[in-house]
């Protein structure tokens, strides 16, 4: 269907530009947004800007795309352009604006996750189980799990008389997220089960150091204590390619691994992470295994929690803020982080143990209270991996708008996105904003789906801009559509930003 075309121009500050309104009407239907004022054109750049819009809509690579579009002046809500942008559209990692701002939202800021031991304390003996909780901390490492082992030798203890019990109850017994089965042989880190009490993002890195050559190389595996390893890698001379081969296997509820291959001398070091299978006794055998290079003597074997029991509390490790988690969400796109904070929106605001469909009913309830959720809008998961979530254009501009009017959780929000041409995912992108770091946004990537969303920062006495491209249908054609993105974005950012002078940084 041809796309209709209106020019609405918006004074910003001193200086007003124009841009293209580019939105499909379907047959009967009334127009989406409220018509924008209509001052007296200062600079009128309307040509331009029409341009660079009909280029994305009409290039001869996106014949076949769906593409959605919405750029909105939030002091007033008004559209600058928009181009189908009520359409349910798969919007990749994209996503994690919904879900970074629905946690700071409910969860707010400041909410720190929690993991501790509990046990019952005998002189130097822990009597019976040591409890290993969690409440679904995304961040916590194998050396936390070092500093909760080293508290208990600072309370004198020396042995556990018992099984190290892992109580993953705070999340439901479903670790894969929804949508996460469509790739089901996807053995890489991006594709890491869920739990409430996680190690290392539930992967595990293979290290691999050569020693001399013909010798076998020194390999080994973090978090410690899950892996049975098998085979030999050499330490060969030569420059030539390393064949290091790595292959991982279910064994019980720990893992199996069989190394294979070579590595050059030269190499010096190589790192393999992959994920695990079954995280549920991850932490628990990596704690097993801290304890035994303490000298802490456990008696038992590291099991599931099975019942209720409420122990003393002898050791606890708290995350960072929130607010500072989420940069992994916003700058670097971490599926597992996305998906652990998703959990804990349902876990904190609805019911535990936490279900991935009670986020989606938090979330969607919540974008609903704020005008953001269209017809057709589907929240599944919180990461945007595979073919699951729908949202539109315009609604992700009406949450960047929300969240922007909202001082309790702006600037946390606007701080974990990427900066243009300077960190996280944009640092190769948007190289013309680097100097005037205007353009914060979250990128979104799959092999049929192209995404970017954020905002056009605004100098004094000028209005920031939020923005939604979204791009579906577009199988090999992703250098393309990010270019389209890329030119778009800072095309906002030269208008926003004329006549302003920005002082030099860096060289």
């Amino acid at each position: 269907m041809p796309a209709r075309l209106r020019t609405a121009t918006l004074a910003l500050g001193s200086a007003a530009f124009a841009l293209v309104a580019l939105t499909a009407r379907h047959a009967g239907s009334q127009s989406a947004y409220p018509a924008a004022p209509m001052p007296t054109v200062v600079n009128d750049h309307a040509s331009d800007v029409e341009s660079a819009v009909n280029a994305i809509v009409k290039e001869t690579i996106f014949k076949d795309a769906a593409i959605g579009i919405a750029v909105m002046d939030i002091d007033s809500g008004h559209y600058l352009a928009a181009y189908h942008e009520h359409d349910p559209l798969n919007p990749a990692s994209n996503a994690k604006l919904y879900t970074a701002a629905c946690a700071l939202a409910t969860l707010h800021g400041d909410h720190r996750y929690e993991t501790t031991l509990s046990g019952r304390v005998k002189g130097t003996v822990v009597g019976g189980p040591l409890v290993l909780r969690g409440y679904g901390d995304p961040s916590l490492r194998t050396a936390d799990l070092w500093e909760l082992a080293q508290e208990l030798k600072n309370r004198g203890i020396r042995k556990v008389e018992g099984d190290i019990v892992v109580d993953q109850r705070f999340f439901d017994e479903v670790t894969t997220p929804p949508a996460f089965e469509q790739q089901p042989h996807e053995w890489a880190a991006f594709r890491a089960p869920v739990s409430a009490v996680a190690v290392n993002e539930n992967t595990l890195t293979m290290t691999v150091r050569p020693t001399s050559a013909g010798s076998g190389a020194i390999v080994t595996f973090d978090p410690p204590g899950f892996v049975d390893a098998e085979g030999t890698i050499q330490s060969v001379e030569g420059g030539g390619a390393d064949t290091v081969g790595l292959a991982l296997s279910g064994n019980g509820q720990r893992m199996s691994a069989k190394v294979s291959g070579s590595m050059a001398i030269e190499s010096r070091i190589a790192r393999f992470t992959r994920r695990v299978e079954d995280p549920t006794l991850l932490a628990g055998y990596a704690l097993k295994a801290v304890l035994d290079e303490m000298k802490i003597e456990v008696s038992g074997d590291v099991k599931a929690a099975a019942g209720a029991r409420e122990l003393p509390i002898l050791a606890t490790h708290k995350s960072a803020p929130l607010s500072s988690l989420l940069y992994e969400l916003g700058k670097m796109s971490d599926n597992f982080y996305a998906e652990t904070v998703f959990k804990t929106i349902g876990g904190e605001r609805k019911a535990r143990p936490a279900h991935a469909a009670d986020s989606a009913d938090v979330m969607t309830k919540w974008l609903g209270d704020i005008g953001a959720f269209d017809a057709g809008m589907v929240i599944k998961n919180g990461s945007g991996l595979f073919d699951s979530n729908r949202v539109s254009a315009a609604a992700t501009v009406q949450l960047l708008r929300t969240v922007w009017r909202d001082p309790a959780i702006r600037e946390e929000y606007v701080a974990q996105l990427s900066i243009g041409g300077v960190d996280g995912t944009l640092r190769g992108r948007l190289k013309k904003e680097t100097q005037r770091r205007a353009i914060r946004a979250k990128t979104g990537t799959l092999d049929d789906a192209i995404a970017l969303g954020g905002y056009v920062l605004a100098p004094p006495g000028k209005g920031t801009l939020a923005f939604s491209i979204l791009f579906n249908k577009v199988p090999g054609k992703a250098y393309g559509a990010r270019a389209a993105a890329d030119r778009l974005a800072e095309l906002l950012a030269e208008r926003l930003w004329e006549g302003e002078k920005t002082a030099a940084r860096g060289k």
